[in-house]
């Protein structure tokens, strides 16, 4: 009797650290699975979205700020917003850098990067702002809703996963002084337009020439 018990004992044991064996390895299957782990722990007081607000300054953007006068934003078009995917299984994944004119790169290690659903209210911030040059007020806080986050490795690459099919604006910034010719660290911001169909991979550098 005393031999069956300490067989029983012994087989509960093992059983045991089996049980908790295989639920370590679902959880680590859970978050290789290509879930955006970096967005789902984020809220809106943790990311600075000030660049969709306002450009910085001319030094720093090498793009011409018109005026100190903020551009009034259209209204914020909730319909269309309401009609956006929440969620998908896309995957937008690249390297963000800016290089020199000596083909020198310099990456963007550790940065925040956004994917931007293209909408009218981000099509103007686009050409008004990131191409036009022109501040604009605030953006409306709900858009944060609707904004996907992602942060680069320590070589600059990057991936957004789980992201609906749709249109997006993909922006990030890299610092970058005395390697770029500055005298001190400058953010130099950088956005380009993405498209994204089902479970497609879409492979999509974020860069841009410095002088």
């Amino acid at each position: 009797m005393t031999k069956k018990l300490s067989l029983l004992f012994t087989f509960s044991v093992m059983l045991l650290l089996l049980t908790g064996c295989v639920q370590r390895e679902l959880v680590i299957s859970t978050q290789d699975s290509g879930q955006n782990s970096w967005a789902d722990e984020t809220n809106e007081e943790d990311v600075d979205i000030s660049d969709l607000d306002s450009n910085l300054t001319e030094e720093e953007t090498m793009i011409t700020e018109i005026s100190d006068q903020k551009m009034e934003r259209i209204t914020f078009p909730v319909s269309e917003y309401n009609r956006l995917a929440r969620t998908g299984k896309g995957t937008v994944k690249g390297s963000i850098y800016v290089t020199d004119a000596y083909d020198k790169r310099v990456v963007g290690a550790g940065t925040r990067l956004y994917l931007n659903p293209k909408t009218s209210y981000s099509d103007q911030w686009y050409s008004e702002s990131y191409l036009g040059g022109y501040k604009m007020e605030k953006a409306d806080p709900r858009l944060f809703n609707y904004l996907r986050f992602t942060a680069a490795n320590s070589d600059g690459k990057f991936a957004f996963y789980g992201v609906p099919s749709g249109k997006y604006y993909l922006i990030g910034t890299v610092k970058c002084g005395t390697e770029c010719g500055y005298d001190s660290p400058k953010n130099i911001r950088i956005a380009t337009q993405v498209s994204v169909y089902g479970n497609q991979i879409v492979e999509k550098d974020l860069s841009r020439m410095v002088e």
